[in-house]
């Protein structure tokens, strides 16, 4: 019962005892290859080695490297119900025969070589980058991060190639044949297009690299309301991914980062000018109001004490007068959290000094009553 076949991969039957081979051959193979990882692991604290990236790099390789031979003997157990199954006979059986065109076990085995080989080199070459980077100060983690987004690319892309020149397959023969079926998807997906072109874009021109904190607008104009404070975390082909300040991750098009007003926090000059809008009674002493609002703002560590604050008389509002409090400080993440600390220390001295905050009132006057 159990030996009846279930179905064929290619010549070769598959009962349920095939499968129950496989299952035990990759699940022991899943937990040997984590006690070797953590065999060498515990060596290396043993012996109090300091290793490289690199070196931790090649201990992983070697712990991944029992599923090579996991794959080596689950072919060798189709040979339960298949007589002898030798590894070059499973290797150069025919998947798919066409005129000129023929794709094998082998060829499936080396692509997945090729592809396997394109990872350990992208992971090598992290590791270059971050051992030339580590010793330039001038260098920062974003520029790192577009070296090796665009190393990845090029090192997959040539991967692929060489995969349809691996399996005798004509790129150009294809590109031409599918001329249609190309035009049909350009149109359908153009919105991808230009979602990968503006990716391309932002990591090749570097206003916006990874870490910048950004204010990105809803509008395009320079009057853009809704505007959102972010940091960016990733860049990829087609999109970004920020982290709002209420700590969410949003993945949003590269478009938007391209053709919306983007203002960049961590470019420039990090010193900027702020303003805490508030309104006193009218009949207040603004001189001694001017005084209490530069001690609060100075007695924050995080305004400039090089700056001038400026206290400024904005408007005559209908409730009391407006005032400004225009400081300098760093233009930080936190600033938000600033402006409160220091709207508390005005509310602290507004209410040791008797400095009134007015609030909207409505006042009903009752008409004469008519003569009856």
């Amino acid at each position: 019962m159990l030996s009846n076949t279930l179905f064929y991969i290619g010549p070769y039957k598959i009962c349920f005892w095939n499968l129950i081979f496989l299952l035990l051959i990759f699940g022991t193979a899943v937990v040997l290859r984590r006690i070797v990882h953590r065999l060498l692991k515990g060596y290396v604290r043993s012996v109090n080695l300091q290793l490289e990236a690199k070196q931790m790099a090649r201990l992983k390789l070697v712990s991944q490297s029992v599923y090579l031979l996991a794959i080596y003997l689950a072919i060798l157990s189709l040979s339960y119900n298949n007589g002898l199954v030798t590894f070059s006979d499973f290797l150069q059986f025919k998947l798919l025969s066409l005129e000129g065109f023929k794709i094998d076990f082998a060829d499936i085995l080396i692509v997945i070589s090729v592809f396997f080989g394109a990872k350990i080199v992208v992971n090598l070459t992290k590791l270059y980058f971050a051992r030339r980077f580590k010793a330039k100060a001038d260098v920062d983690t974003g520029t790192e991060f577009v070296y090796n987004q665009v190393a990845k690319y090029i090192i997959y892309v040539s991967s692929i190639l060489i995969c349809f020149r691996l399996l005798g397959i004509d790129l150009m023969i294809l590109l031409t044949s599918s001329v249609g079926l190309l035009v049909g998807l350009g149109l359908g997906l153009q919105d991808v297009f230009k979602d990968m072109i503006a990716g391309i874009v932002l990591l090749f021109e570097g206003n916006l690299r990874v870490g910048d904190i950004v204010e990105i607008s809803e509008k395009s104009n320079s009057q853009g309301t809704g505007a959102m404070v972010a940091k960016i975390v990733k860049i990829n082909v087609r999109t970004t991914q920020i982290e709002t300040r209420e700590g969410n991750a949003l993945i949003i098009p590269n478009t938007h980062l391209t053709q919306n007003l983007i203002e960049n926090w961590s470019h420039g000059s990090e010193l900027t000018r702020f303003t805490i809008m508030l309104s006193v009674a009218y009949g207040s002493d603004l001189i001694l109001i001017e005084r209490l609002l530069k001690q609060a703002a100075l007695a924050h560590p995080k305004v400039k004490k090089n700056q001038p604050v400026v206290m400024r008389l904005s408007d005559f509002g209908d409730s009391g007068l407006e005032l400004e409090l225009i400081f300098w400080a760093d233009h930080s993440w936190d600033i938000n959290n600033y402006k409160s600390e220091i709207r508390l220390e005005i509310d602290r001295l507004f209410r040791t000094n008797k400095v009134e905050i007015p609030f909207p009132q409505r006042v009903v006057h009752q008409g004469a009553s008519r003569n009856s």
